[in-house]
């Protein structure tokens, strides 16, 4: 019998660079346009495949209910066809909830790894499929770096990597019902205001300069319902960042800044009381060349040559 494959994983998170909201569509998801960024801080995927004559997937002390990792599995078992027993182990590091995109960092971590070391081959426009049926943000994470999401934010299109800035994330312990953030987002949208989105965001997308100042629209409905995600916010901007937002629908925070010194001097200038016993985070911006290169090694074992998506040596 063939011994197990294994694998130690990062899933990187990502942040929001620049976020607008259209309005709602005919398919009742929300036409947005975002710049995605990859960032430093990971949770940790332990993967192992062994071959067999039937198929299992355990997830060790899985207690988040219907979770992403094991959709994902599934449904790469189900495309490759390869019976084998997947056994996996996940050490969460990115806040939930936060709009870093954890889970579904998680998701695409597998969906890149498990064809690898099941010896099986799935196409990126394959993959972008599954990932976007498990949901919206699962796509950018098969790409990594810096690019922008258009519709759902599964439509992707690569913009050029900056340098590897570095930042600080607060992620208050602060739940943001991100339905709710919708919900109040869509009273206050016009078709005036849905087309100078547009328009200024595509200005943005073509001439994207590295300190400009970010949109979140999100931040008008949700720093109204708890100030101290917009203290947070505040107190990163008077720290010197060159750029500070929520991202996502929130809670988290994050500024970058032009040295790793300011970086470090803004650690000490976030409230606690804001933080509401939430945590706070050193990071930097994760190139696009350096996430395929973070995964390239982390599989270099399995497969024969650095082509995206990783594929792998077992292919037969």
């Amino acid at each position: 019998m063939t011994g197990p494959r294994r694998a130690r994983l990062r899933a990187l998170a990502k942040i929001n660079l620049d976020l607008r909201v259209l309005g709602r569509r005919e398919d009742g998801y929300h036409e947005l346009r975002t710049v995605f960024q990859t960032i430093s801080l990971a949770d940790t995927l332990e993967i192992a495949f062994t071959p067999g004559r039937r198929s299992s997937i355990e997830l060790a002390e899985n207690q988040i209910p219907d979770n992403l990792v094991l959709r994902a599995a599934q449904a790469v078992m189900d495309a490759l066809r390869r019976p084998g027993r997947v056994e996996m182990r996940l050490s969460k590091r990115i806040p939930m909830g936060a709009g870093l995109g954890g889970g579904s960092s998680d998701a695409a971590a597998v969906l890149l790894a498990l064809p690898v070391l099941a010896g099986g081959e799935l196409s990126l426009p394959d993959l972008c499929r599954m990932g976007r049926d498990l949901g919206s943000d699962v796509p950018f994470f098969l790409l990594g770096g810096r690019a922008v999401g258009i519709g759902r934010g599964t439509e992707l299109f690569p913009l050029p990597d900056g340098a590897a800035q570095m930042g600080v994330l607060a992620a208050p312990g602060i739940h943001v019902s991100t339905a709710e953030a919708y919900r109040l987002l869509d009273a206050s949208l016009t078709t005036e205001l849905q087309e100078n989105k547009m328009f200024s965001f595509q200005s943005l997308a073509w001439g994207w300069e590295s300190g400009r100042p970010a949109v979140n629209d999100f931040e008008a409905v949700v720093f109204p319902v708890d100030g101290r995600i917009a203290r947070l916010k505040r107190s990163l901007m008077r720290s010197g960042a060159v750029q500070a937002s929520m991202t996502g629908s929130g809670s988290a925070v994050f500024g970058l800044y032009r040295t790793a010194e300011s970086a470090a001097r803004a650690m000490t200038s976030l409230s606690g009381n804001d933080l509401a016993g939430g945590r706070v985070f050193r990071i930097h911006l994760v190139s696009r060349a350096r996430y395929r290169s973070l995964w390239w090694r982390a599989l270099q074992e399995h497969t024969g040559a650095n082509v995206w998506p990783p594929r792998s040596r077992y292919l037969r």
